[in-house]
């Protein structure tokens, strides 16, 4: 490896607007970052992410192939 090219490698502490505390290394000037989201409270990963059908889309594309749009939709929902 050439010597002196490389950024400096430190510890950075990175908070969430939830008051989640991640420390971790990176290249970053800063010693401190603030985020919107992490694993701790972004929907994905709490298991409350929704579903949003804008204008029908979920439905015409039900519609043009195949399907029924009801059982599909409480099959999506987790209603059995």
């Amino acid at each position: 490896m050439k010597k002196d090219i490389h950024p400096a490698y430190h510890e950075v502490e990175f908070t969430c607007s939830c008051g989640n505390v991640v420390k971790t290394g990176s290249a970053l000037s800063k010693d401190k970052m603030r985020i919107d989201v992490c694993s701790k409270c972004h929907p994905f990963y709490t298991g409350k992410q929704k579903l949003s059908d804008v204008g029908g889309r979920l439905n015409k594309f039900r519609k043009k192939y195949g399907g029924d749009a009801s059982a599909q939709q409480n099959d999506a929902a987790g209603n059995q």
